[in-house]
């Protein structure tokens, strides 16, 4: 138990960063944001690529989105790409490691980051983006994971953000987060997005391996999908009734708390352990399975104190 024990990268590099210079100019008066209105009356939807530098699949379905020239027919579509800073810093040969430059930028959503003294690339980002999640009735932020897991939807545990994704389809797995639960705030937390209500709705898909082709064909056919839902595109002609999906609520997040935290076994995420099972260790704490059917979420490959090290869930 005194070994660190990762499933191994094995996963290749099909989608790469691009040039993304040419979109820093929008319309909005912020860098890399791009807004359309339709003239009718309908939802303001904001689909957000690059919270984390490292997630490239936002960037082709937000890419994709603006050379394709779509158009909202009713209300207003907005385009954003959030890190562009740390996606500028990828580095071929450390492919992981621009993931965020000081701050994690999906955890600092709150009133007291956000007006707070201090100071880093994200919370300098964010601070710009504020405008554009106020004005948002609704949110699609694009992810991707280490790991080639299924990908699955994760959001805020109100009704109306499981009405969306289940509306929306694919993926069929739902991660739901009691309010208060995970560690900071993100962007689907902040403001009326993370506050109880009818109206709007704001997710995350996470598409898949961050730099794999079905990844960034997922977010490009999400991003359609959540358009087409809320009326901003027609639907694909051969669009599929929405299946059953999978879900699973959020127990507990393990935060790491020393350099010796280690799984029981290797790991990739949705592992199940039963009651009382061991499945991480961190210095002397251990960390059990606080039920049966635990499904763990989102497990660290590289343990960095402070960081989340693994999410616990049950299935709903």
């Amino acid at each position: 138990m005194t070994q660190a024990t990762f499933a191994p990268d094995t996963a290749p590099l099909e989608v790469l960063p691009r040039d993304i210079s040419a979109y820093r100019q929008g319309n909005t008066g912020i860098d890399y944001v791009h807004r359309f209105e339709s003239g009718r009356p309908g939802p303001h939807v904001l689909i957000n690529a690059l919270t984390h530098g490292n997630e490239i699949c936002g960037m082709v379905a937000a890419t994709h989105l603006l050379d394709m020239g779509v158009r909202p027919k009713i209300g207003t579509l907005t385009v954003s790409f959030a890190h562009v800073e740390a996606y500028n810093a990828f580095d071929i040969n450390r492919p992981y490691d621009n993931r965020q430059l000081v701050h994690n930028l999906n955890r600092i959503w709150s009133k007291e980051m956000l007006e707070g003294t201090e100071q880093s690339p994200e919370l300098r980002r964010a601070r710009e983006l504020r405008p554009v999640l106020d004005a948002a009735d609704y949110l699609l932020d694009i992810h991707s994971t280490r790991a080639p897991v299924q990908p699955f939807w994760v959001y805020p545990e109100f009704e109306r953000n499981g009405r969306l994704a289940l509306a929306v389809g694919n993926p069929l797995v739902h991660l739901v987060m009691p309010v208060g639960c995970a560690p900071g705030t993100g962007l689907n937390g902040y403001g009326r997005h993370g506050e109880a209500g009818d109206q709007g709705g704001a997710v995350v898909v996470e598409c898949g391996q961050h730099f794999s082709q079905s990844a960034a064909d997922l977010a490009t056919d999400v991003s359609l999908r959540f358009l087409a839902h809320l009326g901003l595109m027609d639907p694909a002609p051969d669009a599929a009734a929405p299946e059953a999906a999978r879900r699973f609520r959020l127990l507990e997040v393990h935060m790491v708390k020393s350099e010796g935290f280690a799984f029981t076994r290797p790991v990739i995420g949705f592992e199940t352990f039963s009651k009382g099972e061991l499945i991480a260790v961190d210095m002397e704490r251990e960390i059990r399975s606080p039920c049966d059917n635990c499904t763990i979420f989102m497990p660290t490959r590289e343990p960095v104190v402070g960081r989340e090290g693994v999410y616990l869930t049950v299935p709903i």
